[in-house]
């Protein structure tokens, strides 16, 4: 942690971030970026409690692949909606939404400061601005995507939405099928939806934006190095024990870092290649975070740092100061 170095504000400035109406942070930033060390530091100075948005940390027995903060790394400091379901569970952004809402105002109805930190952009997105509705596909056409073949799948795809089969990993079946079945039952492509979605006016103007800029070289040396840290810590033996217990469900079994060491368990591919492709697959999923940050981008109250070669404590000294800012405007 990079807690050792903090200044503290004085007591004015303390007062007027917790105590002025009605706003609050959200951090975004790729993953690796600092984001979780940046919201302890905050919450330390501020009296703030982090609200975590991260689809899989959400489940109790992932840690060192989801890069679940230890209690140590918490710093004594309350972080909710982590640890909620067991693997089995099948949890949507419905779920996490009916959750983060009422805790959020819970918070901050108790004094302190709510700090949402993500994580995965969609539950941020949804939280920011509501949830990405689209009709339930009919029962038909669900028959139908099933009975394709991924191959298929990805052909179909190719042809109906071609930005949606780029950006959709070919080995996903889960969200390959959806953006069929969007596609058939609206026909219109759901990268089509998405778009019209993001371009909707935020209907949550007291949350402020707080995103951390890095480089595409340097995020992707600090996720070599994590996936790394991560080996060194037991991600395999941690993967390796819920495999053996046949513990995972649909949806946990598709979490980067244990995704890809189940395929090594099955024998489908080394250890090494196992590794490689964590590293591969967590960039791509960094790329696609650094896309979603680039629409957030024109949203009003938005504030954007550049972490390169700077510690927590100095992001979040320049962070509070504009985010007081923003608030006397």
């Amino acid at each position: 942690m990079d807690c050792s170095l903090q200044r503290n504000l004085d007591q004015h400035d303390l007062d007027f971030i917790v105590n002025a109406d009605p706003l609050y942070p959200v951090l975004v930033g790729p993953t690796a970026g600092g984001k979780t060390a940046l919201a302890v530091n905050l919450a330390q100075k501020l009296g703030g409690e982090i609200v975590t948005a991260d689809a899989y940390q959400i489940y109790r027995d992932l840690h060192i692949g989801t890069a679940k903060p230890t209690l140590e790394e918490r710093q004594g400091i309350p972080h909710h909606l982590i640890d909620l379901v067991d693997l089995k569970a099948r949890f949507t952004v419905h779920d996490w939404l009916n959750r983060a809402n009422p805790l959020v105002e819970s918070i901050r109805n108790q004094g302190a400061l709510p700090i949402v930190v993500g994580g995965t952009n969609l539950y941020i997105k949804s939280f920011l601005d509501g949830l990405f509705e689209t009709p339930e596909p009919s029962n038909q056409i669900k028959s139908q995507v099933e009975d394709m073949s991924q191959p298929e799948r990805r052909a179909m795809l190719a042809q109906v939405d071609p930005d949606a089969s780029n950006r959709i990993d070919s080995a996903d079946l889960r969200r390959t099928r959806r953006a069929l079945e969007i596609y058939l039952q609206t026909g219109t492509p759901i990268t089509t939806l998405q778009q019209q979605w993001e371009n909707e006016k935020t209907s949550r103007p007291e949350a402020i934006l707080i995103g951390l800029d890095w480089p595409n070289e340097q995020i992707n040396r600090r996720i070599n190095q994590r996936v790394k840290i991560m080996i060194d810590e037991g991600l395999v033996e941690e993967a390796k024990s819920i495999f053996d217990a046949n513990g995972f469900g649909h949806q946990s079994c598709e979490a980067i870092g244990y995704k890809q060491l189940i395929a090594h368990f099955e024998n489908r591919c080394t250890l090494d290649e196992a590794i490689e492709r964590i590293k591969i697959d967590t960039r791509r999923f960094a790329k696609n975070q650094r896309t979603w940050m680039k629409r957030l981008r024109t949203r009003q109250n938005c504030i954007w740092i550049e972490a390169v070669d700077r510690d927590s404590n100095d992001i979040a000294t320049e962070a509070i100061e504009r985010f007081n800012a923003i608030k006397s405007l």
